[in-house]
């Protein structure tokens, strides 16, 4: 079983208050479950379903917690009696399975408690009761006050909202209110106690002040019902208790007169401690004063630093502008040494074509003269030769005599 939380109740575990508080619901189920099929939604360690089960004709404890469900197997046996590990709200029984129903400080734990009604309403057979027990909101409030809410309680009810809440699903609600109240006993010594007569002289009782409420959801309406634990001497306990705080007083008181002394040296290390903390405080105004100087002097700091880097920031941004003008510029220049050189390729290209033409025109000329050059040489040898036959001929006598004679050519 887990560490004691004060939200299982673990027999021998829990003092006899908060033990008797508990048990005494499923006493006061106890007077309904004969030859009854019984459901004991939340049972914890398993206690109550054992409880039930002495007169019940089969009992079956549910509880969400792996240990609890453990401890109980352990420790309560019976052949009418079993126990599973299941959510109150998604049960495998099926419709009308059981005759009682308990669930005993069980809905308050819940975020979807109304399913838990929901389970009930279904598992009950057309006659069954269903008993539900939870914390008064406005007295548990009240009574946390210091340690402040519960936190394993997620919704808490007020009186008019638990009994609305269980009428949307039962025909018949009839909410009891759980009190704790002194009784006193006659019974013969060494004998026990069994069906007591009882006489209750209580006043109406109030909703707003009860302890908690077990409403009751059937088809018939209970008996008031008064439960008298085994260790029932209240006056008893009280005295034990008064003993007990008693001896932790004079345990106190005896602490308290040895703390004298050393309260008297408290005091005096408190009086050396309040003139060291002055003078620290001195110092520490000191060091505030200080310390407003230098805060002012980063300000001034601040403001100057701003000043030059919007300074800097006009330089840088003057800078700027002037580096994209000499980059257009650059760009500018660039661009007509590139059309520049692009025109000269060109017309150098056009001349360089042009003089090639030129030289090929030379070339042909060249050729033309040396042709006519051959030419007139070879006219001129001819022309010579002719010359030359002229003149023999000129100097024929032959041709002398025909002159002489008048006949033969003229020849000039």
């Amino acid at each position: 079983m887990g560490e004691f939380t004060g939200e299982r109740v673990i027999p021998g575990q829990v003092d006899t208050d908060l033990w008797n508080e508990h048990f005494s619901r499923y006493a006061f189920a106890s007077r309904f479950v004969a030859g009854k099929r019984v459901l004991d939604l939340g049972c914890g360690s398993g206690y109550g379903s054992a409880e039930l089960a002495r007169t019940a004709e089969s009992v079956v404890g549910v509880d969400v917690s792996p240990d609890a469900i453990g401890y109980a197997r352990a420790h309560y046996q019976a052949a009418s009696l079993s126990f599973a590990l299941h959510s109150c709200v998604d049960l495998p029984f099926s419709a009308g399975s059981f005759d009682l129903i308990t669930a005993f400080e069980v809905i308050e734990h819940l975020t979807n408690w109304r399913e838990l009604l929901k389970e009930a309403q279904r598992l009950l057979s057309p006659s069954g009761t269903f008993l539900v027990s939870t914390p008064n909101k406005l007295y548990y409030a009240d009574q946390r006050r210091e340690a402040g809410p519960n936190p394993f309680h997620e919704h808490e009810f007020e009186f008019e909202e638990f009994r609305d809440a269980l009428m949307e699903h039962f025909a018949i609600v009839d909410v009891q209110l759980q009190n704790r109240t002194e009784a006193f006993v006659y019974a013969a010594a060494g004998e026990p106690v069994s069906e007591p007569a009882v006489r209750v002289e209580m006043p109406a009782s109030d909703p707003s002040q009860a302890h908690f409420f077990l409403a009751f959801c059937g088809v018939e309406k209970p008996e008031p019902f008064v439960f008298i634990p085994s260790a029932g001497n209240l006056l008893r306990e009280r005295e034990l208790h008064i003993a007990r705080l008693t001896s932790e007083l004079a345990l106190k008181d005896k602490w308290l007169a040895g703390m004298t002394g050393q309260r008297d040296q408290l005091h005096a290390h408190h009086q050396a401690a309040v003139t060291q903390l002055e003078e620290r405080n001195r110092w520490a105004q000191s060091l505030e004063s200080e310390l407003d100087a230098a805060r002012q002097r980063v300000v001034e700091l601040q403001s100057e630093f701003a000043r030059e880097q919007e300074a800097s920031r006009k330089v840088a941004s003057d800078y700027e502008a002037k580096v994209r003008e000499l980059e257009r510029d650059v760009t500018e220049k660039a661009n007509w040494a590139l059309e520049t050189e692009r025109r000269m390729t060109a017309e150098l290209e056009s001349k360089c074509n042009e003089l090639a033409e030129a030289v090929k025109l030379l070339d042909s000329v060249e050729s033309t003269v040396e042709e006519r050059t051959r030419w007139a040489q070879d006219l001129d040898a001819r022309l010579q030769s002719a010359a030359g036959q002229l003149a023999m001929i000129r100097s024929s006598r032959w041709i002398k005599l025909g002159r002489a004679a008048g006949i033969g050519p003229k020849i000039d």
